[in-house]
């Protein structure tokens, strides 16, 4: 089970040639085992992204989430209370983006990976990292 990244989610549904070549296999294994979740978070970086003009789809935001909703391999993880406090009492020294934040509380919970490029979540000690 796997916990995908913003950025590894659009870049795995749109550019895969952005990902690593571990994190390329890494979610294709996952695929065949119906096993990538992405925070519900996600969808709303991907719209904040898009409605600051810093990220552009191929449609619009409501039906790029709908597509990558009817994919069978993916379920979107509401951010329940327990992640949402778990998100503002993670331990160590981190950064404030309350999305990053959300997403590792999210892996963290699940007992997931999390697929992501960001060096700082990388080096961040308490959840498990794929790139």
């Amino acid at each position: 089970m796997i916990v995908l990244d913003t950025h590894a989610w659009i870049w795995w549904v749109s550019s895969p040639a952005f990902l690593s070549e571990t994190a390329r296999q890494v979610i294709d294994e996952a695929v065949t085992q119906r096993n990538v979740l992405i925070s519900s978070i996600s969808i709303w970086e991907v719209a904040i992204l898009v409605s600051r003009g810093r990220l552009k789809l191929t449609m619009n935001p409501d039906d790029w989430v709908a597509a990558s909703e009817a994919l069978p391999f993916f379920d979107f993880v509401p951010v329940s209370n327990n992640i949402a406090l778990k998100s503002v009492q993670l331990p160590g020294v981190l950064h404030n983006d309350p999305a990053d934040r959300i997403i590792i509380a999210t892996a963290i919970s699940l007992g997931a990976a999390l697929v992501t490029k960001d060096e700082k979540i990388r080096n961040y000690e308490y959840v498990k990292t794929v790139w």
